[in-house]
């Protein structure tokens, strides 16, 4: 006999919170809100106060509210499924309130009794255990003056410099165990951090609740609530508010791909294949052992686009990345032949997820214009940042894979070598201004035995670090916005683990710290000068000066502002200091040094060209004039007319 606690009544539900016209919205998946409507909300019924419940469960035989506030008893609070063809559970039960722990038990269309968390929840216990928490908050927001004006650091036109972050292991307490820092104690250090090091922006890893920690947050199940290992859903907006108030973005993770199969989740929710595709050949993922998302129905497209705008809306999140759009798009996505089932066309597309995508892209940018939704698309998918209207897929951006897998391949060759895969640097602009590209050099990289960055580099440590050096100094210079990883900046020589801080006693070490200095100052000179950032997207922000100087693996290119700005940048790929080294200019007069990746205050030699070099009427790669320059070994340098 389960133990009784205090008697609360249960209500009627009055059908008052979710209207006519919420249920036309619901049945044709265009209800973006739900989140105002399901889940659990503390509300007044008759001058009494309680908490609001409203759940989608069509097939359940039976619903009912159980917790800790009725002993978890199954026979106490039913609810009662409304006269309609929702198929949406409601009730009212007095004397809750919040901070309340609760569960649904569902009697579904199998005969099966299953506890389940509620999918709307915006607060759950800490992991392993998994109830919802009732949760509401008043939290005032003190960042008017960032979203008033973030259009202007979120836009295309705009420096947008990502630093990745995994909260949990971006800098833990030794005084305590090495704990993660909580979300409060991050709005102090991380803020601090990301003012140190100039970064625009900072993405987080998924912080929607999940139950496995090693999955850093990909395996969601309370896709509405921020985990609570780090604190409250008002910790977390006082993390971001405290950032925004410090100038800084804030993107977020999402992933609408998939979803874990933990029984007290969302499969099999209501004793049927709810959420997902009932045929595993659609409905299960074999790369990541999750279920996979219908999104040709209605009701679930519009409880993930629901869930997007919710992170804009109540948290004031500046962006998304979408995750694993490539496994969304491909039927075949890590299949075998005759494990997956082909489109009514008989191709592999989903037509489903491009549908869900678009209607995803509008909705978002039709209610939050200032953002951008992001999409990690690893393949040659055409037109994914471009607007739906065209025929695209509607996303503000695309991580650029293939630049990524390019550059570290040739940075991970000796330079001996480099002269013969020089075409893996110049192919990206081929095809760099086809989409609105990001260029990652995300976690993705330095995890599952690839090492580190810095481990990727070629030659002793000195080389190591002064390729590294030069790898992002040609990266800030290369069109499209930037993203690293935690951890990148620094130079960490072990593979990333999610159990364990950043070393951040490595900055002891002169070539650590000397690189971190240098991608903070990267981070200022790209903020500052509008050619590098005013038009990453188009093709007029981009001239080669010499692109085939294969032989000695160089690189000289200009990046342009809107008014005609121009930034210089030469690399040279080879430890070999070159001397006398000429590089065509159109104009005259004296041209600055404004970075230097060789200058000993980042750990280089010193070579350079002493601040300032003169063009002399010389005609070199075409041009009129030319610059005498000195390329300092593994360097990237970039220059301003005066």
């Amino acid at each position: 006999m389960t133990k009784q606690t205090k008697h609360i009544t249960l209500s009627p539900p009055t059908g008052a919170a979710f209207t006519s016209n919420d249920e036309h919205l619901f049945r044709e998946g265009t209800h973006y809100r739900l989140y105002e409507k399901l889940g659990a909300h503390p509300a007044v019924r008759d001058g009494v106060q309680g908490v609001s419940f409203a759940l989608w469960a069509p097939n359940a035989e039976s619903v009912t509210v159980i917790g800790d506030f009725n002993g978890w008893d199954y026979g106490t609070h039913p609810l009662t499924k409304r006269q309609d063809s929702t198929g949406i559970w409601q009730g009212f039960i007095s004397g809750l309130k919040k901070s309340d722990l609760y569960k649904y038990h569902l009697i579904g269309a199998d005969g099966k009794g299953v506890d389940k968390i509620d999918p709307l929840g915006q607060s759950f216990e800490i992991s392993p255990k998994s109830a919802t928490v009732v949760w509401e908050d008043d939290y005032q927001w003190s960042d008017d003056e960032w979203m008033a004006t973030r259009h202007k650091r979120n836009g295309l036109d705009s420096p947008v410099s990502v630093y990745e972050v995994h909260l949990g292991s971006w800098r833990r307490n030794p005084l305590e165990g090495f704990r993660s820092l909580t979300y409060r104690e991050l709005a102090v250090e991380l803020t601090d951090y990301l003012l140190e090091t100039g970064f625009t922006h900072v993405e987080f890893m998924p912080v929607m609740e999940h139950p496995f920690f090693g999955s850093w947050g990909y395996q969601v199940t309370g896709y509405f609530a921020p985990t609570s290992r780090y604190g409250t859903p008002e910790d977390f907006k006082f993390l971001i508010d405290t950032l925004h108030q410090n100038g800084i973005g804030v993107y977020l993770d999402w992933v609408p791909s998939h979803f874990p199969t933990d029984e007290h989740a969302l499969s099999n929710f209501d004793g049927t294949c709810l959420y997902e595709h009932e045929d595993d050949r659609r409905g299960f993922h074999p790369e990541w052992k999750s279920a996979i998302y219908n999104y040709g129905r209605p009701e679930v497209a519009e409880f993930l686009i629901s869930n997007a705008l919710f992170w804009l809306d109540y948290f004031h999140i500046d962006g998304l990345r979408v995750d694993a759009v490539a496994s969304m798009l491909y039927l075949d996505y890590a299949r075998e032949e005759g494990e997956w089932l082909p489109n009514k066309y008989g191709g592999k597309e989903n037509i489903e997820a491009m549908e869900f995508l678009k209607k995803l892209n509008t909705a978002a940018y039709q209610h939050f214009p200032d953002i951008q939704i992001i999409a990690e698309e690893s393949t040659d998918w055409p037109l994914v940042s471009r607007p739906c209207y065209t025929g695209g897929l509607g996303f503000g951006m695309k991580w650029n894979m293939g630049w990524m897998h390019d550059t570290l391949k040739y940075f991970s060759k000796d330079p001996v070598y480099r002269k013969y895969v020089h075409d893996k640097l110049t192919f990206s602009i081929w095809y760099a201004f086809n989409e609105n590209f990001m260029l990652p050099l995300s976690h993705d990289e330095v995890v599952y035995g690839k090492g580190s960055m810095i481990g990727k580099m070629s030659g002793d440590q000195w080389q190591k670090f002064a390729n590294l050096r030069a790898l992002y100094g040609y990266m800030y210079a290369h069109p499209g916005k930037k993203l690293l990883f935690m951890g990148m900046e620094i130079g960490q020589s072990e593979e990333w683990n999610h159990d364990a801080s950043l070393s951040w006693h490595i900055l002891e070490n002169p070539l650590n710290a000397g690189l971190k200095r240098w991608v903070s100052d990267l981070n200022r000179l790209y903020k500052r000068e509008r050619a590098l950032f005013e038009l990453d997207f188009v093709q007029s922000g981009f001239e080669w000066v010499d692109c085939r100087d294969w032989e000695d693996s160089t690189l000289s290119f200009l990046r342009l502002s809107k008014d005609g700005e121009k930034i210089l940048v030469v690399c040279n790929f080879t430890p070999v200091e070159r001397n006398g080294f000429l590089v065509g200019v159109d104009e005259g007069d004296i041209w600055n040094e404004l970075l230097n990746s060789d200058a000993t205050i980042y750990g280089g030699s010193g070579a350079g060209n002493m601040g300032s070099v003169t063009a002399t009427k010389n005609t070199t790669h075409d041009r009129d004039f030319s610059l005498e320059l000195t390329l300092p070994p593994l360097s990237t340098i970039m220059l301003k007319k005066a």
